[in-house]
């Protein structure tokens, strides 16, 4: 299920963990999951303006544990990284 954050700049980011739309399929799950780590998958956090997308590395419940702040500093963290 995807999750909406939204910035101070006014970009509201869409993240949904990657490969989540392929069904339950427990291939298709594990392609999500980060290589080596039993609890991390890649999640794709989408921007509403012209930013690009981000890949960033998530624990399984990040959808109920990570906070919204925790969330946007991680999608800047990336940017940086990216660019």
């Amino acid at each position: 299920m995807p999750r909406e954050v939204s910035a101070p700049d006014g970009i509201t980011w869409t993240c949904i963990q990657a490969f989540s739309g392929l069904g339950k399929d427990p291939e298709k799950m594990e392609a999500a999951r980060v290589d080596g780590k039993a609890d991390a998958f890649q999640v794709v956090c989408t921007p509403s303006g012209g930013a690009q997308s981000v890949r960033i590395e998530l624990p399984g419940d990040w959808e109920a544990e990570i906070s919204e702040e925790q969330l946007l500093d991680m999608i800047q963290a990336q940017l940086k990284q990216d660019s």
